[in-house]
C-alpha cells in the first residue's frame, strides 16, 4: 500500500517507474487509521536486514503515512515524519473543491459537494450519526468545541490554538493581528515651528477657488425638494398613545373639533306633539288614516308610528320598536361619512375657455344675401365653379340647375330624369365640366357658361380620347351622349349598374371618385377622364362607405365608413392611418386645404376635428347642433369651416391652423346662420364656400339655395 511513494526495485525493466496518475490520485488522500501494522519492519541502524521490498517507517496516529526513500541495499533508516505536501508541487493530489463562487445550497439534493481539478465529483462524507452520537462525541472528545465543518468539502476541521485565538479576538471587536497596536503614539511628520519655506510649493488648484458645479446641482435639488415639501424636518415623535371617542366631544377646542374635515354626529330629531302619550285630538289619526298608513310603504310614511292616547303615564306600555330604533341609530353613526368633501367654489365664467371675440376674427358670413329659387323639391347637393362665378345644384325634382352667383339667376336647367344625389364642379379652371350622380350613372355635363374658348377646348379634350378596339374589362361602362343629350349639355355617361351616392374630383381634375350604395369591395371606384378608364382600388370591404375625398396635396384617399375614417396611400397601395371619430354614424367629410386636418360630421349631432399629425383620435368634438349633421365644408382660402344640420341652421366656425407644429389649431364658433324652413323634418342638406370670398352657400329641404355673406 506504500509502493506509490517510491519506485519499485523489482520492476522487470529495471527502471524507476511510478504508478499512473489516476492511481496516484486515488492514494494521495488516504489517511492512516491509527491501527498497528502486521508487517515486519527492520531497523537499518543496528545492522538487521529487511525483507525484499520492505521499508522501515514510523507511524503516528492521526497523521498521513509517508514512505521514505528506498536504499540500494533495500535498507532504509527511520526518519522523522514530514508533511507529504510540503515539497510536492503536483496538482494531481489537490482535492480542494474548485466549484467556485457558487451557492452550496444548490448541492443540497446531490450526493456530492463539488468537483476537483480533474473534474471528478467530491462526494460528501457519510454522516449516519444522530443527535445521540453527536452528544456522545461531545462528551468523549475534549476537542469537540474547536471542531468545525468545512462547507466546501464537508469534512470536519480542528482549529488550532492560533485560529481559536483569532476568533476570540474578532468576537471581542479587536484586530486580527495580535501584533497590531491601535494606540501607537502619533508621529508629527511636520515641525510645529514656523518655517520660512513652505512644505510644498505646488500652486493651488483651480477647483479651490471656483464653485463646484456638482455641489451646486446637489444643493439646488435639495432646495427644490424642500420647497416642494418632499424633504421635511425631523420632528420628535410623540410615543404617548392618543385615544379618543369618535363622536364624543363636539367642542371646537376638542381633538375632533380641530379637524378641518370633521363631520359631527347626526343629531336625533326632537320629539313632537305626535309622540306624546296624551297628544291633542288633531294628532290622533282616524280609521281611514290608519288604513292608509298601514297600506303605505315604510319609506312613504310621514311617521314611523301611529300616535296613541293614554290616560296616564303609568298606562304607557313598553315601546315595541325600541331595539329597532337603537339599531338604526347605530347604523346612522356607523355609516355616516367621517370626512366632508370640500366643495370647489369655481366661477362658471372661469370654466369657459378664453377665446377671442368674433369681431376680431372677421371676415366671415354674417347675414343672408341672396335666395336662389327654382327647384320644386329638396335640393340635395350644390357645387361652385373654380372661379366663383357659377353655381350648380342638384335636386330631387330630376334637374340640374346652373346659377349665376352674383344675380341668383338660373342660367340653365338640365333635366336628367332622376334624383341627383351628388354634384361636383371640376376644380381645374382649364376644364368646364360638371359631374352629377344620378341613379346608377355619373353624368359629365358641359354647362357652356363663361368663356367660349374654354367651353370649346373642353369638348375637344373629351373628343380627342380614342376608344380602344378591344376595351378592357372595367367595373364601369363609358357611354357617349346622343345628339339630343349633347344639346342639353351632356357629354359622357358612366354607368355602374349600382346606385351612386357621391362623386368627387381630384385636385388636378383628371380623376374622379364615386361611392356606390352596394356591399362588397367595389363600393369605391376611381375614374380617369383622359383615358376613360375605371378601376376598383380595394380588394375587400371594411364596412359601408359613406364618403370619400382626395387629399389636396398628397396621393392619399380618405374613405369614411360608419364608424371610422381610413387614409390610404394610392401609390404604395397601403393603409396609412385609421381615424376613430367616436361617432355612431359618419355622414360627411371634408379635408383642410393644407391637408393636415379633416372634419367629420355625424348623424348624432357631432362635428369631429382631426389633426393628422397629432393623433388618430379626435382633437376636438363640437356639439353645437341639436340634430343630425348633413354636410361640412372648409373654405379654400380663409380659416373658416361650416356645418349644416337638420335643425335648419348653418354654423360658421373660425378654424386657424398654424404652421408651428407645437401650436394647436384654434377653433372658435363665430356665427349661426338661419333661414331655411324645415320640411319633412329635414333642414340644411349641403353647404359649400365661395372659392375667393368669405361667402357660404347652403341648400335645404325647402327647395331653396341661400347665400350668406
Amino acid at each position: 500500500s506504500y509502493s506509490h511513494a517510491f519506485p519499485n526495485p523489482l520492476h522487470s525493466d529495471g527502471s524507476n517507474s511510478v504508478l499512473s496518475d489516476s492511481e496516484e490520485s486515488v492514494f494521495s488522500g488516504l489517511e492512516d487509521s491509527g491501527s498497528d501494522s502486521s508487517e515486519d519492519y527492520s531497523e537499518g541502524e543496528d545492522g538487521t536486514s529487511c525483507d525484499k521490498g520492505s521499508v522501515v517507517m514510523e507511524e503516528t496516529s492521526g497523521e498521513q503515512v509517508k514512505a521514505g526513500p528506498p536504499c540500494p541495499t533495500m535498507e532504509v533508516t527511520v526518519t522523522p515524519r514530514r508533511d507529504e505536501y510540503e515539497e510536492d508541487s503536483s496538482d494531481e493530489e489537490d482535492i480542494r473543491n474548485t466549484v467556485g463562487n457558487v451557492p452550496l445550497a444548490w448541492y443540497d439534493d446531490f450526493p456530492h459537494v463539488g468537483y476537483d481539478l480533474d473534474g471528478k465529483r467530491i462526494y460528501k462524507p457519510l454522516r449516519t450519526r444522530d443527535e445521540l452520537d453527536q452528544f456522545l462525541d461531545k462528551m468523549d472528545d475534549p476537542d469537540f468545541w474547536r471542531t468545525v465543518q468545512d462547507r466546501m468539502t464537508g469534512h470536519d476541521l480542528r482549529l488550532t490554538d492560533e485560529q481559536v485565538a483569532l476568533v476570540q479576538r474578532l468576537q471581542k471587536g479587536q484586530f486580527g493581528d495580535v501584533n497590531f497596536n491601535p494606540y501607537e503614539p502619533a508621529v508629527d511628520f511636520f515641525s510645529s515651528d514656523i518655517m520660512i519655506h513652505p512644505v510644498t510649493n505646488r500652486p493651488a488648484d483651480k477647483r479651490s477657488f471656483i464653485p463646484s458645479l456638482v455641489e451646486k446641482e446637489k444643493v439646488s435639488r435639495m432646495v427644490h425638494a424642500i420647497k416642494m415639501g418632499w424633504i421635511q424636518p425631523r420632528r420628535p415623535r410623540d410615543t404617548t398613545p392618543n385615544f379618543y371617542d369618535l363622536w364624543a366631544q363636539e367642542d371646537p377646542n376638542a381633538v375632533l373639533g380641530r379637524h378641518k374635515m370633521h363631520v359631527p354626529a347626526p343629531k336625533l330629531a326632537l320629539p313632537g306633539h305626535a309622540e306624546s302619550y296624551n297628544p291633542p285630538p288633531e294628532y290622533l289619526p282616524s280609521e281611514e288614516e290608519r288604513l292608509t298608513w298601514t297600506q303605505q310603504e315604510p319609506s312613504e310614511r310621514k311617521h314611523n308610528f301611529l300616535p296613541q292616547k293614554f290616560l296616564s303615564l303609568r298606562a304607557v306600555p313598553a315601546y315595541g320598536r325600541f331595539i329597532q330604533e337603537r339599531f338604526e341609530r347605530c347604523l346612522d353613526l356607523y355609516l355616516c361619512p367621517r370626512q366632508r368633501k370640500m366643495r370647489v367654489n369655481v366661477d362658471p365664467e372661469d370654466l369657459i375657455p378664453k377665446l377671442p371675440r368674433p369681431r376680431d376674427l372677421q371676415p366671415f358670413p354674417v347675414c343672408q344675401a341672396l335666395v336662389y329659387r327654382g327647384h320644386s323639391d329638396l335640393v340635395r347637393c350644390l357645387s361652385v365653379s373654380p372661379g366663383g362665378q357659377w353655381l350648380a345644384s342638384g335636386s330631387d325634382d330630376g334637374s340640374v340647375r346652373l346659377w349665376e352667383v352674383a344675380t341668383a339667376r338660373c342660367m340653365r336647367t338640365v333635366h336628367v330624369g332622376g334624383v341627383v344625389k351628388s354634384i361636383a364642379w371640376n376644380p381645374n379652371s382649364a376644364i368646364c365640366l360638371v359631374a352629377a350622380a344620378m341613379d346608377d350613372a355619373v353624368l359629365l355635363l358641359n354647362p357652356a357658361l363663361g368663356d367660349r374658348l374654354l367651353v370649346s377646348s373642353t369638348d375637344q379634350l373629351l373628343d380627342a380620347v380614342t376608344t380602344p378596339v378591344e376595351p378592357a374589362l372595367q367595373p364601369a361602362r363609358w357611354l357617349e351622349a346622343s345628339g339630343e343629350e349633347r344639346l342639353e349639355g351632356l357629354r359622357l355617361r358612366i354607368c355602374h349598374g349600382k346606385p351612386v351616392t357621391q362623386v368627387t374630383w381630384h385636385g388636378r381634375g383628371d380623376y374622379l371618385a364615386v361611392v356606390l350604395a352596394s356591399p362588397g369591395h367595389t363600393q369605391v371606384l376611381i375614374h380617369q377622364l383622359s383615358r376613360r378608364r375605371s378601376q376598383s382600388p380595394f380588394r375587400r370591404s371594411h364596412g359601408q362607405v359613406q364618403r370619400v375625398a382626395f387629399h389636396p396635396t398628397r396621393p392619399f384617399l380618405l374613405v369614411a365608413s360608419q364608424r371610422s375614417v381610413r387614409v390610404y396611400h394610392l401609390l404604395r397601395q397601403e393603409l396609412t392611418k385609421k381615424l376613430m371619430p367616436n361617432c355612431k354614424w359618419v355622414s360627411s367629410l371634408a379635408v383642410h386645404p393644407a391637408g393636415d386636418n379633416i372634419i367629420c360630421g355625424s348623424y348624432d349631432s357631432k362635428l369631429v376635428w382631426f389633426d393628422l399629425d397629432l393623433s388618430t383620435k379626435p382633437y376636438k368634438v363640437l356639439r353645437h347642433h341639436k340634430k343630425a349633421l348633413r354636410a361640412v365644408a372648409f373654405h379654400p382660402r380663409y380659416p373658416l369651416f361650416a356645418s349644416g344640420s337638420d335643425d335648419g341652421s348653418v354654423i360658421v366656425c373660425h378654424g386657424m391652423v398654424y404652421n408651428d407644429l407645437l401650436q394647436n389649431p384654434l377653433l372658435v364658433p363665430v356665427k349661426v346662420l338661419k333661414g331655411h324652413v324645415l320640411t319633412r323634418e329635414l333642414g340644411v342638406l349641403d353647404v359649400a364656400f365661395h372659392p375667393t370670398q368669405p361667402w357660404v352657400f347652403s341648400s335645404g329641404a325647402d327647395g331653396t339655395i341661400r347665400l350668406f355673406s
